[in-house]
């Protein structure tokens, strides 16, 4: 795996990464549901049938579920520091321009440690900034891939979810950009470029992954 270590402004990142900005809202979401699920316990309580009894019950546990929720997903995708340190550097590109954001296209490999093969996928991420990139077609945007399953009892060779998260997102400093994007090979940018086209398909597809024929691939990447 191809890791880049770079001192992470975490500042920097607390206000543009899209990464971290989504467990936010998932926590924020969480808590507002848990108070409404409180809330209409209280009332059922409140009735004092028996029936209302165990219906309070019923959304007081899911109440407790909605604020589990807001300990298990900052876990779960853990500190942007570790994210960037430990996840692999990919290739990702500007594929589409919107008035309000881009869609970039990333490549990279989702078979997990130990698997037999590798299994290299285009995949899509829509964002709404990216300081420090002009938001243009064909852009190059290194990126770190955050790879997890959607539960620990997952088996399989591949990460089922799958998202590229831009180094612009983690400094500000160009020079590490740069850095990062000239350790990456220019067969895999020349991969990723000569496919832009591909972008609208990737999006459509199941978890916005597209698997690369082994034969398309580079021959470092074989």
């Amino acid at each position: 795996m191809r890791r880049f270590q770079f001192p992470v402004d975490v500042a920097h990142a607390a206000s543009v990464n899209e990464t971290m900005a989504d467990v936010r809202r998932l926590r924020v979401s969480a808590i507002v549901t848990a108070v409404v699920l409180i809330a209409v316990a209280a009332w059922f309580f409140w009735m004092a049938h028996p029936w209302s009894y165990i219906l309070g019950a019923v959304f007081l546990i899911a109440a407790a579920t909605s604020l589990w929720v807001t300990v298990w997903a900052p876990r779960k995708v853990g500190a942007v520091e570790d994210l960037y340190a430990k996840g692999q550097l990919i290739p990702a590109v500007i594929a589409e321009t919107r008035p309000r954001g881009v869609t970039i296209l990333a490549l990279l490999d989702i078979a997990k440690p130990g698997a037999e093969s590798r299994h290299y996928v285009l995949v899509t991420r829509s964002i709404r900034a990216l300081p420090g990139h002009e938001l243009v077609e064909g852009e190059l945007v290194p990126s770190i891939a955050v790879l997890a399953d959607r539960t620990k009892n997952t088996t399989g060779d591949t990460w089922q979810m799958v998202s590229p998260m831009p180094i612009a997102w983690g400094t500000t400093d160009a020079s590490v950009i740069e850095r990062a994007t000239a350790e990456i090979t220019e067969s895999e940018w020349s991969l990723l470029l000569a496919n832009i086209g591909l972008s609208e398909k990737v999006r459509a597809a199941d978890n916005q992954q597209l698997l690369v024929d082994p034969p398309d691939l580079p021959e470092d990447l074989r």
